[in-house]
């Protein structure tokens, strides 16, 4: 199989059992040769640990590399130790640790693809890299490029796109009832607005508009009783005739000044201090 086709791993640990493994981990239970992958620090111990590793992209970090040191090694420059999901009373061999390097998956072309495990021997695993012994066991790692998984959309309802298929035209608007009402308009701010807008009694004393509330507002208009006699005598048409309306130029006639008087004054030269004296 091409290395190619792989996904890459984005996390390696260690695990006490399948109870204790996280769920986006897979446990590695049996080696390439048959055995129980179970990691012990003697031959009296009944219960040990696993190795496990997750391919879940979601956090969009890859393992660029693997390692396998020893506790008098220094630990690498960008390298980590894997963590443990461990019960309480097992514990992970630290004599000999794996360290994992972790980067952004857009910052690598090549990663980790596959770890296994085999049992100390002769046994070799094409195209796969050795890390190391630990416990009576040989750790593998292959690295290659890898790609990520295109999203698939999802599929949507058939019912949905027949509903939206109809050959019917577009109905005809309902007529507008109290729940079908178009939009009021804006209104308009008086200290933004330079338009004088009139509003009724009972708009502008509603109480939601204080700043346009003055000492007026409210009084209904209404001429004088005196006046009302002279309102409702009609105008006699005689009258009307001897109204001349006047224009432009009769106007300018009537009101032509020519500034003589300020000119004859201005052009008089004022008297000299020495003549006063």
């Amino acid at each position: 199989m091409s290395s190619t086709s792989f996904r890459p791993i984005t996390a390696v640990a260690w695990t006490s059992s399948g109870t204790t493994c996280p769920g986006h981990f897979t446990l590695i239970s049996v080696t390439e040769d048959g055995a129980t992958a179970s990691f012990t620090r003697g031959f009296g111990l009944k219960s040990g640990y696993y190795l496990c590793c997750s391919k879940d992209l979601s956090g969009g970090m890859v393992v660029s590399d693997v390692q396998v040191i020893s506790d008098k090694e220094t630990l690498p420059h960008g390298y980590c130790y894997i963590p443990e999901y461990m019960d309480s009373k097992v514990s992970v061999w630290k004599k000999k640790r794996v360290c994992v390097r972790i980067v952004p998956v857009d910052s690598v072309t090549t990663a980790v693809l596959d770890i296994r495990i085999t049992a100390k021997s002769k046994m070799m695993l094409q195209q796969y890299t050795c890390l190391g012994d630990m416990l009576g066991y040989v750790l593998w790692c292959m690295k290659g490029p890898f790609s990520i998984p295109v999203p698939q959309a999802k599929p949507r309802r058939i019912s949905l796109d027949i509903g939206k298929m109809s050959l019917d035209g577009a109905a005809p608007p309902l007529p507008l009832r109290p729940s079908n009402q178009p939009a009021a308009p804006p209104r308009l701010s008086r200290r933004h607005s330079n338009l004088d807008v009139k509003e009724s009694p009972e708009r502008v004393c509603d109480g939601t508009n204080i700043h346009g509330i003055t000492a007026m507002d409210g009084v209904p208009f209404a001429l004088h009783p005196k006046f009302e006699a002279r309102a409702s005598e009609t105008v006699s048409m005689t009258l009307l005739d001897d109204i001349r309306i006047k224009s432009v130029q009769d106007i300018e006639n009537e009101y032509n000044y020519t500034f003589a008087v300020e000119e004859l004054a201005a052009k008089r030269s004022c008297p000299s201090v020495t003549s006063l004296t």
